[in-house]
């Protein structure tokens, strides 16, 4: 009996966790699929047609151009917001920054805003009819480019995350630096190395972990966005198209189309994009010993 009660002891602990996660994880992604299985029709009604809604999604070129989009949006916006977060991080942990801790605060204050309160108040300063580009063209009698055109916009909206989660990741290489053995400083700086020098060979080998999970996270965020252009879309509805991004495209299926079914499978295929790439980066990270 003794061994009975200690096999259960795990399951006791995990357990609530466990039930939990089945009920606003697991199940959520269960009915999803079960509902891309079927389609809604005026007539007709519900009928089941299998996976039907998967090859119209894989097909559907509204999709794959908002999938185009947050791609590019990816390719550009990461690199340069992890840059940023990495030079935080390296600045704070240099010592030699003046009011340290005033820089770290509002580094990582904007991600203390929601997005919804942070995209609204770029948003108000990026119109060139009644924000702040307005107000400077008409002061200076300048003619300064609409950030909310359609050629703008996505790299206005990538200013917006960039702001937001600078201070995010900044923290994540920080907290990485901070376990760093301090006698390895003073051995470089015996041996004469200069801050460069230990830059370079001991503080990016120590972040190579950390800059592989903000890397992860921010692929996710990349392919998950969803409220910026969600929101900008009211100020800029001819810029910002119901499939700007994936997440969007499902949204306006869903809740203005009433295509619930075709909405899952755009969720669903895009979940399972995102879940390939991310773990392409992790894979390729381990091989190069990032998380060793």
């Amino acid at each position: 009996m003794a061994v009975t009660r200690r096999s259960w002891t795990g399951w006791r602990f995990a357990g609530p966790f466990l039930a939990v996660f089945a009920l606003v994880y697991v199940a959520p992604i269960a009915y999803s699929f079960y509902l891309s299985l079927f389609r809604t029709r005026l007539i007709g009604g519900t009928t089941f047609v299998g996976f039907d809604n998967y090859v119209q999604a894989v097909g559907d070129p509204q999709f794959w151009s908002a999938f185009g989009r947050v791609a590019l949006f990816l390719a550009v916006q990461v690199p340069i917001m992890l840059f940023l977060a990495l030079l935080a991080a390296l600045a704070i942990d240099s010592g030699r920054l003046y009011g340290t801790g005033f820089f770290r605060i509002s580094v990582f204050l904007p991600y203390a805003v929601p997005a919804a309160v942070a995209a609204l108040m770029w948003g108000f300063m990026y119109g060139a009819q009644f924000g702040l580009v307005g107000d400077l063209n008409d002061a200076f009698g300048l003619s300064l480019p609409d950030p909310l055109s359609a050629e703008l916009v996505l790299l206005s909206i990538g200013n917006i995350v960039t702001w937001e989660f600078v201070g995010y990741n900044m923290l994540i290489l920080y907290s990485a630096l901070r376990v760093v053995n301090p006698s390895l400083y003073e051995a470089a700086q015996i041996d004469g190395a200069g801050q460069l020098r230990i830059v370079w060979a001991i503080k990016l080998p120590a972040l190579r972990g950390a800059l592989l999970v903000a890397t992860i996270f921010s692929i996710i965020g990349s392919f998950h966005l969803f409220n910026e252009p969600a929101i900008l879309r009211n100020l800029a509805p001819n810029a910002i198209t119901t499939y700007f991004t994936p997440n969007l495209y499902a949204y306006w299926l869903s809740f203005a189309g009433q295509r619930f079914d075709y909405s899952a499978a755009i969720a669903i295929v895009m979940g399972v994009i995102t879940m390939v790439v991310a773990y392409a980066v992790q894979l390729r990270g381990m091989r190069r010993g990032a998380l060793s």
